[in-house]
């Protein structure tokens, strides 16, 4: 009782102290605190805010495991990750497998919350400079957009929320139809230009070009044979019976007129000016000048940083995850973890520098299966026998010639006999096989090639490209073909980036033509995060990566009389055999089921909004 009234008495006196001061006192702000009202009356203030939006974007697609190693192009090479969740086809309401930040729904709509606060706030402005107002609003509709596209090609059409919500909102929001998330996004985009144009941001900030490069792609997306439920249904039973089809595609209108508004929207973007890199060739470059090329577009430097309409800029100081993609995917042998390997199915679709196709029942083909391929392989695979950056200091002796070692190979012993050696890149070699890689292959792209950086330690400023200039060709190119445009001009556009990667052109014309063109998607945007979205939106999963993973097996035979006795590349010592074989399916067991077309909703967000209806084939 004596505690409780000293409790009592020293509250009253601290009232009566209060009371006796300065009303002002009271309404004393902390100095270390800012709030929400003071924010947008500061132009300052305001920018901060509206860059705070940006993390929604992450490392863009630098991760360590990458949306790549969900399809044909990479298998990811540590277990636990939840990727076979969504390679086997097992993923549900309750157990999603891996699903990245950069599309989760709770992240995304985290980060549209604070895009529709700066929109309501920036559309009457508080601060005297109306230009770097217009300039945040437009970054802040473009942000929105942009995310709600990443709902919207993982999930279809999600609830549309366009104001901040509060305590006294109404949370529980049904899911918009699949057009009408694609009309709010375009909409979106078309008003982000007119206030972004001709303004001239930071690097990394939207632009009035971004706009125009997300409307193309979402344009596109619509268009699919995946969104046109008539089409959708002909093909997969399980959309022909989803009883909501109007949640994740049109089910009315004219598919061939949306194929033309995704045609004028990339012809929009085509016809902007200052953008593409080494598109004016009227014949192939040769092949060292053809590497090159493709490195400087995936490095973006060199000139290749004139292809990036928008991309996520990394400062090596900073520390992001973003800067580790050689520690992330370069190989074991260098100390590194070979997360997202290379399988051969994307390797077999690499043509032949004569523009033919790979053939394993080609003798000369199965016996050089690295020898005479498209530039752009070399620049993007590091494969057994390639030329690489100098070993580690602890590893220097061992691999002297600093070449990729994937295989097994015969070398002669201190007593004169034949034993194995297994390369140093291999999960049998001697440095941390855990990180070996699976397939026999390991990652280039991406990773800065400059000696002086040691992928284990360094950190390194390749940016990730969100929308480049040939995206938008091959989004005008694709249109075309759907549209029964010209083929000569379709031709003209692919044959211009085969030119700058020494690719011979493209005669093809009808079914064929399109074929040429998927090929070309495939292979000049490979790891790009364009492969998970064309197999699905093309309605090719299936057979596609929905294919068992396949690696390569290789093994160095002696030549008679050779006497190696630390072993290298070298085609005067070796007979060399390339085994193509199917990923131990113990480690990843690849099925497709149709309700992978989209990611399922989590069991959460369907109990905590009742009114939300699962996508197709989930419960």
């Amino acid at each position: 009782m004596r505690n409780e009234l000293n409790l009592y008495v020293l509250i009253v006196a601290l009232l009566s102290m209060l009371t006796g001061c300065d009303d002002d006192f009271l309404n004393t702000k902390p100095l270390n605190e800012v709030s929400e009202a003071d924010v947008w009356t500061d132009e300052d203030l305001a920018e901060a805010a509206v860059t705070g939006i940006y993390q929604g974007l992450g490392d863009g697609g630098f991760d360590e495991q990458m949306l790549a190693s969900l399809t044909d192009e990479a298998v990811f090479t540590h277990a636990g990750r939840g990727i076979n969740t969504v390679t086997e086809s097992r993923a549900n309401s309750d157990n999603r497998g891996w699903v990245n930040a950069t599309y989760d729904w709770d992240d995304m709509y985290r980060v549209i919350r604070a895009a529709n606060i700066a929109i309501s706030e920036l559309r009457e402005p508080q601060f005297e400079n109306t230009t770097q107002a217009e300039r945040l609003l437009g970054e802040a509709l473009f942000l929105r957009a942009y995310y709600y596209h990443q709902l919207v090609r993982y999930y279809g059409g999600v609830p549309l929320v366009s104001e901040p919500l509060t305590l006294d909102s109404e949370f529980k929001i049904p899911r918009s139809t699949f057009e009408a998330s694609v009309n709010f996004i375009i909409s979106d985009c078309d008003e982000a230009f007119g206030l972004l144009d001709g303004k001239s941001p930071d690097p990394g900030r939207a632009t009035a070009e971004a706009a125009l490069a997300l409307k193309s792609r979402i344009l596109l997306y619509a268009a699919s044979d995946l969104h046109d439920i008539p089409t959708a249904s002909s093909k997969s039973s399980l959309i022909g019976g989803f009883s909501n089809p109007e949640l994740i595609g049109y089910v009315s209108g004219d598919q061939n007129a949306r194929w033309i508004a995704a045609l004028n929207a990339a012809k929009a973007v085509l016809d902007l000016g200052g953008f593409g890199y080494e598109l004016d060739l009227t014949g192939p470059v040769s092949f060292e000048e053809a590497k090159q090329n493709y490195i400087n577009l995936s490095l973006s430097g060199n000139g290749g940083e004139s292809e990036a309409i928008w991309s996520r800029q990394f400062i090596e100081d900073k520390g992001d995850s973003g800067t580790r993609m050689g520690l992330f995917n370069g190989p074991n042998g260098y100390h590194n973890w070979a997360g997202n390997a290379p399988l051969q199915n994307l390797i077999d679709d690499y043509e032949m520098m004569d523009g033919s196709a790979f053939d394993w029942d080609n003798p000369a083909h199965a016996s050089a299966p690295y020898e005479n391929r498209d530039p752009r392989f070399y620049a993007t695979v590091l494969y057994d026998g390639a030329d690489w950056k100098p070993r580690p200091s602890d590893v220097t002796l061992r691999d002297p010639a600093n070449q990729i070692q994937t295989g097994q190979y015969e070398i002669i012993d201190e007593s004169g006999a034949k034993v194995i050696h297994f390369g140093l890149d291999t999960r049998q070699g001697p440095i941390e096989d855990w990180n070996g890689t699976r397939s026999g292959y390991y990652m280039r792209k991406f990773i800065d090639p400059n000696p002086s950086i040691i992928d284990q330690t360094d950190r390194q400023e390749v940016p990730w490209v969100f929308f480049r200039y040939t995206e938008a060709i091959f989004n005008y190119v694709e249109a075309l073909l759907e549209t029964g445009g010209s083929e000569e001009e379709a031709r003209s556009w692919l044959n211009r980036i085969r030119y700058r990667v020494g690719m011979p052109a493209i005669g093809a014309s009808g079914p064929a033509l399109m074929e040429k063109y998927r090929q070309e998607r495939r292979i000049e945007m490979a790891f790009e995060e364009q492969r998970y979205h064309d197999a699905r939106r093309w309605m090719i999963a299936p057979e596609t990566i929905g294919q068992k993973a396949r690696i390569i097996e290789i093994s160095g035979t002696l030549k008679p009389g050779s006497m190696v006795t630390r072993y290298a590349f070298d085609l005067s010592d070796y007979d060399y055999t390339y085994t193509p074989t199917e990923l131990d399916p113990g480690i990843e067991n690849r099925m497709w089921l149709d309700k992978s077309y989209y990611v399922p909703i989590s069991r959460s967000e369907l109990n905590a909004n009742t009114t939300l209806i699962q996508n197709p084939g989930y419960q």
